[in-house]
């Protein structure tokens, strides 16, 4: 009996842990929606209240004018649509080049793209700005990427190079790849179907759930993106995307009522990450399970 007790105890307990948790997770995130309908001088006062005592919707208003947020809005959506775009592309096609084709040398690739994960991302700050800087012809540089005014870190693209092609993203895509049937595709190779058909034809359709994960990992990694955006936009404050200028911009707005708009804006920036991660959080899991990550 007290084993039978504890089988039908030890659900209920779990549930609990797991709802303390969601609302633990959940606290900061209702704290930034109503922070930002509080009024002018209202955030940060003690005692602290969570619900506005002055409900306004001006900080809204507010972030679009003070913060440039429409502006900033654009740039990161160009910059990390093309990013993810780029990634998804990069990554199912070297994914089935690794898994499926036979070359020379194959295995040895993927080591290097497995051994580039292990660098972490602060390594390559420095040299991949000095390749921006000196990048030829572009930005009144010369064929040597000498003698010009900050070479391709003015330029938009600079923003993307960096991350157009992911090794994890080829690691995620070529794990899946693996388990596709050989018998599939040599079915398909008699049928007179070439390497191009079966990619597109046979594999991709049955990877959509694993491409559909490694897009939303890279859309909501790249709309976060702020060390190497800061470093670009330090040249040209034009590229400031919705992370950076929210948190440079907020300097040039009065104290009193900085935080709630900037609130505000941080509000707008989440929504795209939120409505995707809603109407995709099934491909998701399914992804992560398929491509052998869990």
């Amino acid at each position: 009996m007290s084993r039978r007790n504890k089988r039908v105890s030890t659900p209920w307990f779990s549930y609990l842990v797991v709802a303390l948790g969601g609302v633990a997770m959940a606290l900061p995130f209702f704290d930034m929606v109503s922070s930002s309908f509080k009024g002018s001088g209202e955030y940060g006062i003690l005692p602290y209240h969570f619900l506005p005592q002055e409900f306004t919707w001006s900080n809204y208003s507010a972030a679009f004018t003070e913060l440039q947020l429409g502006k900033l809005f654009l740039t990161s959506v160009i910059v990390t649509v093309s990013v993810t775009a780029s990634v998804l592309i990069t990554s199912a096609m070297a994914g089935y080049a690794l898994a499926k084709l036979r070359f020379r040398g194959r295995d040895v690739i993927f080591r290097f793209i497995l051994a580039t994960m292990m660098l972490p991302p602060f390594l390559l700050l420095i040299p991949d700005f000095l390749i921006m800087l000196n990048w030829p012809l572009v930005g009144g540089n010369n064929i040597l990427g000498q003698g010009g005014d900050g070479g391709m870190t003015t330029n938009i693209v600079s923003l993307m190079l960096p991350f157009l092609v992911s090794g994890f993203g080829i690691f995620l895509m070529r794990q899946f790849m693996v388990g596709v049937p050989n018998e599939m595709l040599e079915a398909a190779r008699i049928d007179g179907a070439g390497e191009w058909r079966l990619f597109w034809s046979v594999v991709l359709p049955q990877a959509k759930p694993v491409a559909i994960t490694l897009g939303l990992i890279t859309f909501v990694g790249q709309w976060n993106e702020y060390i190497w955006t800061s470093l670009m936009a330090s040249t040209n404050p034009d590229l400031m995307t919705l992370p950076v200028g929210i948190q440079l911009l907020q300097s040039f707005i009065d104290p009193n009522r900085t935080m709630p708009i900037v609130m505000a804006g941080i509000v707008i920036s989440t929504l795209p990450v939120l409505i995707l991660f809603l109407f995709l959080q099934k491909y998701y899991v399914r992804g992560v399970v398929l491509s052998g990550m869990k």
